[in-house]
């Protein structure tokens, strides 16, 4: 799809990957982006932009959705990225925690499709759901993450085909370390997420299904399509590095 005069709406838009998609779709030639946190205080930023509106709710919470939903009108384009990682271990953490990667990660993620369907299939829009390589094969420090980034990308391909039948692409989005707030403590190689950014525009821009918007997720792709699991070992190994 083209992204000039589009309307396209990103949740999460408040740092990392988002705040970055917001600036990548605007410079891209959007009509309307529609910026999403939970305090829009930290989007405040994006006031300043003429072609940005900000909206406020978290996406576990369905009132505040609901009311967000009447604020939008035309939608062409959804990019679910809001998303929390809980550095949780499966066997002894404290179950809140794996609930709430669910609940943010997945559920959060289905409620937002299912708020905005109605304007995509008016347009024949796209749906992006920002997944990661770990959805692939777990990372066990981040077990419960990677668990639930795994279910999203189930979510995906399931509604690939529900939803494609309908006239809405769905896309999944696998980036790999990224330079973000969410994995600042790993020392490792990270791309920068205004590059992850331009490059999910350009994926979805040539109606790429599955995007791999790194240099560290196309190699890891690569691996995981000749050797799942000797990914599984990679990123086991990685965690032991860390």
């Amino acid at each position: 799809m083209e992204i000039r005069d589009t309307h396209i709406l990103v949740t999460g838009a408040n740092r990392g990957i988002g705040r970055a998609l917001v600036d990548a779709a605007v410079r891209n030639g959007a009509e309307r982006v529609y910026a999403v946190a939970r305090d829009t205080t930290s989007i405040a930023r994006f006031r300043r932009e003429p072609h940005v509106t900000t909206l406020l709710f978290d996406v576990t919470d369905p009132q505040q959705l609901e009311a967000a939903a009447t604020r939008v009108g035309r939608l062409d384009l959804l990019i679910n990225n809001a998303g929390v990682l809980e550095p949780a271990d499966p066997i002894s953490a404290d179950l809140a925690l794996v609930e709430r990667d669910l609940q943010v990660n997945f559920v959060g993620g289905l409620r937002v499709i299912r708020a905005f369907l109605p304007r995509l299939e008016a347009q024949h829009g796209s749906i992006v759901n920002m997944l990661t390589m770990a959805s692939l094969a777990s990372v066990p420090s981040m077990a419960v993450y990677s668990a639930s980034k795994a279910t999203a990308y189930s979510m995906t391909q399931a509604l690939r085909f529900q939803l494609g039948a309908r006239g809405v692409n769905v896309h999944g989005v696998f980036p790999g370390a990224v330079d973000t707030d969410m994995i600042r403590h790993l020392v490792m190689p990270k791309a920068a997420p205004e590059d992850v950014a331009e490059q999910i525009i350009a994926g979805v821009r040539a109606g790429e299904l599955d995007i791999f918007p790194d240099d560290m997720a196309r190699r890891l792709h690569a691996l995981w399509q000749s050797d799942p699991v000797a990914l599984a070992a990679t990123f086991a190994n990685l965690a032991r590095a860390a």
